[in-house]
């Protein structure tokens, strides 16, 4: 049975159904940009213990072991297993059902802690960062979409994703300078952040294209436009002083 934890956001993201938002070449093209940024944040880190938290959808999970890292999934529920249970089942990633705001770990358990698809669904998302920065020993990587973005127009763009996506939730929309204060409360420091796109994620699923997408996120990209005003972002917090 699950567990009753206060935040469970990773329920949902870990389920089959979630999984039908990145299905097709478009949804794996938007993974693949995902799955790149984070690779090249981890380069310097061969073969690092990785605490994966909330990631039983799957999406770094699984190119992470691919890449020779030693990852541990933690999920909020037995049934957040399900999407890695045959990389699990044949040890190539571990995993442990917990509560994502008091992690079973001790201080510093893993060389790098991640989080994607949290921070934007996780109402005590502070309590979340806290226990991303006690576990880790280098570095914290997460993902937020930011209002400094065209996500701003998020709110009008609502009803027409509810109804090409039909399981849409409500999410939240950060400022760069409330997620990078709530990780310097636990003394962690912006490293490096990169943005992913610049056009919201539900135009590219309208699009129905990969081609299409790719090209037009390569000129905003070479134009600086993503840079500025792209998200969600991947950032990189490391402890301060280092």
């Amino acid at each position: 049975m699950d567990q009753a934890f206060p935040e469970t956001a990773d329920i949902e993201t870990s389920s089959d159904d979630y999984a039908t938002r990145f299905a097709g070449a478009v949804g794996a093209w938007m993974l693949e940009v995902q799955e790149r940024i984070v690779l090249d944040f981890l380069r310097d880190a061969p073969g690092a213990t990785v605490l994966d938290v909330g990631g039983g959808h799957g999406q770094l999970a699984r190119p992470l072991c691919r890449a020779g890292f030693r990852v541990t999934v933690l999920g909020s529920a037995a049934s957040c297993r399900k999407r890695i249970a045959d990389i699990a089942d044949g040890g190539a990633c571990a995993f442990r059902v917990g509560n994502v705001i008091d992690l079973p770990f001790g201080e510093g358990s893993f060389d790098r802690v991640i989080a994607f698809r949290m921070l934007t669904h996780c109402t005590r998302w502070p309590e979340l960062v806290r226990e991303l920065c006690r576990t880790a020993r280098s570095a914290v990587i997460v993902d937020y979409p930011t209002s400094q973005s065209v996500n701003r127009l998020a709110p009008f763009l609502f009803k027409a994703k509810k109804g090409l996506e039909g399981n849409t939730r409500t999410w939240r929309l950060f400022r760069h300078e409330e997620v990078c204060g709530a990780f310097r409360d636990r003394g962690f420091v912006l490293r490096r952040r990169r943005a992913q796109f610049l056009l919201p994620m539900v135009l590219h699923r309208v699009f129905k294209s990969r081609r299409l997408s790719a090209g037009l996120e390569a000129l905003c990209r070479r134009a600086g436009l993503t840079a500025r005003w792209g998200s969600p972002v991947v950032a990189e917090f490391v402890p301060e002083g280092r």
